[in-house]
């Protein structure tokens, strides 16, 4: 049992050139995974929701963490009703898959998303077997509503990655807006594990922060509240999830994720603010409230210095405050 706190990715182009969270001479894809899972015990995986991961990658991500450390993998964008394209299909499976620039899973035929399928679960396959793997993401896109179509083609993903367990996002408030209790139960029904949110309020594809449990795991994703970007046509997932936590903002959810820890065996807080340094700087703020979740001391401490000559002025007052309750916030 435990909290588990880390970031939506560890490689993220806008964090790498930050040169904030990563200290000096870690500069390869091993070094990265190394030093950043010396801080957090979690992290997941969105790459995989662009392309498929392999094998011999997962293999390697195994090999380079500690035993108790846990990946979340995304799923790939197609399994979750999004579109794709070609170019970023195994080069072996694209004769096969649908005309066009861009395809939806409709579209494919039995053969090709069988064959997409097992070559996703065989990449999960030496996460799982070293005790590595938590939860497959499915987070749908908003046009995706509470229509049985939609739940007969989320338990058809749950029933395709059945060795796994599996969590859903919504990205439509009709899911929560007035049939809250209709959607827990349904998932709970179904033994999958409701994602709660903390995101822009007030948009079709905003879901309330509703914390609760419908399996052994409690599962919540910060993507911060940046109203301007919410919905809008970014050139980056940076520009979208722009954005530092206020102390006062994560003191909403400490309340919430301790009402989680009394009903869930695991909870895992992820953070997908990723513009710069603002995944790990958001999650050891956290970690300092809640006191637990993180890693390393001496590494944490060295890496708050880095990436506070970067944060906001009040960021800095608050994870001060965080590290040390006792140090007077007006003198930072």
């Amino acid at each position: 049992m435990g909290t588990h706190i880390g970031t939506c990715s560890w490689t993220d182009r806008s964090l790498i050139r930050a040169s904030t969270f990563y200290p000096k001479g870690v500069s390869s894809a091993e070094a990265r995974l190394r030093y950043y899972a010396s801080l957090f015990p979690t992290v997941e995986v969105d790459s995989s929701y662009y392309s498929l991961p392999t094998v011999d990658t997962t293999k390697a991500w195994a090999e380079r963490t500690p035993p108790d450390f846990i990946f979340h993998v995304k799923a790939f964008r197609l399994f979750t009703l999004h579109w794709t394209g070609h170019k970023v299909l195994p080069p072996d499976l694209r004769p096969l898959a649908p005309d066009g620039n861009r395809f939806y899973y409709a579209s494919g035929s039995k053969e090709f998303l069988k064959l997409l399928l097992e070559r996703f679960i065989d990449a999960l396959l030496p996460l799982d077997s070293a005790g590595k793997l938590g939860m497959v993401l499915l987070q749908f896109p908003k046009w995706v509503t509470p229509k049985p179509e939609n739940r007969d083609h989320i338990l058809e993903m749950k029933e395709a990655l059945s060795r796994f367990k599996v969590a859903v996002e919504f990205r439509n408030h009709t899911w929560l807006n007035g049939d809250t209790d209709r959607t827990l139960h349904w998932l709970e029904d179904n033994d999958l594990t409701f994602v709660c949110v903390d995101e822009p309020q007030g948009f079709v594809s905003s879901v309330p922060p509703v914390a609760s449990v419908t399996s052994e795991i409690a599962y919540v994703r910060f993507h911060g509240r940046n109203r301007d970007t919410w919905e809008a046509r970014t050139q980056s997932s940076s520009e979208r999830f722009d954005w530092y936590y206020r102390e006062e903002e994560l003191r909403e959810w400490t309340t919430r994720v301790h009402s989680l820890q009394e009903q869930a065996r695991e909870v895992y807080l992820l953070f997908n603010t990723n513009n710069q340094d603002q995944g790990p700087y958001n999650a050891i703020k956290l970690g300092r409230m809640l006191g637990q979740g993180l890693g390393d001391e001496a590494s944490l401490r060295a890496a708050e210095e880095r990436m506070q000559s970067d944060a906001p002025v009040q960021s800095v007052l608050d994870m001060a405050s965080a590290a040390d309750p006792s140090q007077d916030r007006g003198k930072a």
